[in-house]
């Protein structure tokens, strides 16, 4: 399978499949795989700042909803099925050194350590199928690009060494079917939940939809708003605020494809 799998399948394979493609080479882009499958951001640090993380996630919950946390130097569990390797099974990490990007490997086996502990965030990839399922396209999908995600001028309530500001997912609606996207995603708190802007992009401090901080720029089409949603990249900006010594996460828009249910975060 791994580097063979075409778009239109991707949403068929399992996670098992999907994270050994990803073992073997493939760093694309996570959206629309495993249809019905969470998907995960990471965020991986060294066990002195844990606590700080901890603090901040509780914090700062729309952005940093908590999935699962592994204990210092575990490589795996539940969400990866016990047999996944945190450590392969991403497409593609970033890692970060006294607040510099400086590497995006597909492995991070060289930089592992036993006192490094891992925390899983909600990733708002698992409510794009319940979305697509109430009738509301996906434009990063539809047009085979990363979704675009941006910095923010609303800062995050900040933890010991860790501050900085909210980042922000963008998907353009149809203007009557924003509701819907709003109720549908509702239902989804453990994994960012309802939007926390819908339109005018400037009230959020971004100047420009087609210059994204991190991914790609969408078309959007007419008669559509943009609505934007907290996002797991935003530790990132805030290790990078905090120069920590080492930090690693997922490349944006390219996510841990867990074993765990969409339907497992639904609530009524």
């Amino acid at each position: 399978m791994g580097l063979g799998v075409s778009g239109k399948d991707r949403a068929l394979i399992s996670p098992e499949a999907a994270r050994l493609s990803f073992r073997e080479g493939l760093a694309c882009p996570t959206a629309g795989w495993s249809a019905g499958f969470a998907q995960a951001n990471l965020m991986i640090l060294p066990r002195e700042f844990a606590f700080d993380f901890m603090l901040f996630a509780q914090r700062n919950p729309k952005a940093c909803p908590l999935l699962g946390v592994l204990d210092a130097g575990e490589t795996t569990g539940p969400l990866l099925g016990g047999a996944g390797d945190i450590r392969s099974d991403v497409p593609r990490y970033t890692v970060y050194r006294q607040g510099e990007l400086v590497d995006e490997p597909t492995n991070i086996t060289g930089y592992w350590r036993e006192d490094l502990v891992t925390f899983l965030i909600g990733c708002s990839f698992t409510f794009e199928h319940a979305l697509q399922q109430g009738g509301i396209r996906m434009a990063h999908i539809d047009q085979g690009v990363n979704v675009p995600m941006y910095r923010t001028n609303r800062e995050c309530v900040p933890a010991g060494r860790l501050s900085g500001p909210l980042v922000v997912s963008m998907r353009p609606v149809p203007a009557a079917q924003v509701a819907d996207a709003v109720r549908i995603t509702s239902r989804y708190p453990a994994v960012h939940g309802t939007p926390v802007h819908i339109g005018q992009p400037e009230e959020l401090g971004i100047a420009d939809l087609a210059q994204p901080d991190y991914g790609d720029a969408v078309r959007i089409p007419p008669g559509h708003i943009p609505m934007f949603w907290a996002c797991g990249v935003t530790p990132q900006a805030a290790v990078v605020e905090a120069r920590l010594p080492l930090a690693i996460g997922h490349a944006p828009g390219r996510m841990l494809i867990t074993g765990a249910l969409d339907s497992q975060y639904q609530v009524p």
